[in-house]
């Protein structure tokens, strides 16, 4: 294989790759993996915040109960009680986010009562202590994941916009490189004899001599219809001219 041969295989594949790289399905599914991934994360950091905050409302709800009597056991409920229903309410809006459909002001009412209440019972201990430290430090955990179960909304909707975007955007931009210009490769319509003869006709003038290399040479016609025209052409002129020139030019 040559040196030019191979540049051209080269070229080629390059083509090939670059016309997968800019398909609109490619791009968009590009944008859905990094929605995926965005999810994944905001989800661990999620869970992980709840999972701080049980310690301390197992503790607010126990009240001071021995420890391994039943108040002291269901005060460990109470936790994942509010955080399974907040866990629920995110989980449908990331369905809701991803095919644009806006819910109802209860679902973001329930959402910020389960926020609201887990920042509450985190913290009393702290506020109740006069702790500063303990209210920065359990503060952090549930605002978190307050402002993250926020901003994952947003982010789903404005990732669900971004893959319409991208998909619309290079769909347009593919099509404007393959899509051929109006007429471009349509056939050309091939004239009738009547319009070879008024060509023809046009562009006589008194004087010249009618024969088919002529005809041929103002019409672009074939050789074997430049016959035809030199002889309708005679005929329609009549006496303006003699006859067509002979010489075998003009025949079939």
């Amino acid at each position: 294989m040559t040196r030019a041969q191979r540049l051209a295989q080269d070229a080629a594949e390059a083509a090939d790759v670059r016309a997968y790289q800019t398909h609109p399905d490619v791009i968009a599914l590009r944008v859905e993996r990094i929605r995926t991934q965005v999810d994944r994360l905001c989800w661990a950091g999620i869970v992980l915040g709840l999972a701080f905050t049980m310690t301390n409302v197992q503790t607010f709800a126990a009240a001071g109960s021995p420890a391994w009597s039943l108040p002291w056991l269901a005060a460990w409920l109470l936790d994942p009680t509010v955080s399974v229903v907040l866990l629920a309410i995110l989980r449908a809006e990331q369905v809701t986010a991803r095919y644009r459909v806006q819910t109802g002001p209860w679902v973001r009412r329930a959402k910020w009562f389960t926020l609201a209440a887990t920042y509450a019972m985190n913290t009393w201990a702290s506020y109740a202590d006069g702790s500063v430290s303990g209210v920065v430090l359990h503060s952090v955990p549930p605002l978190l994941v307050f402002v993250a179960a926020e901003a994952v909304t947003d982010l789903r909707d404005k990732l669900t916009e971004a893959v319409h975007a991208a998909f619309t955007e290079t769909a347009e931009r593919t099509a404007a490189f393959t899509t051929p210009a109006a007429g471009a490769h349509e056939p050309a319509r091939r004239k009738t004899f009547a319009e070879y003869l008024t060509v023809a006709r046009r562009s006589w003038s008194p004087g010249m001599d009618v024969n088919p290399a002529w005809v041929r040479r103002v019409t672009g016609c074939s050789r074997g219809l430049s016959s035809r025209l030199a002889a309708a052409l005679v005929a329609d002129l009549g006496p303006a001219v003699d006859a067509p020139a002979s010489g075998g030019e003009g025949r079939p």
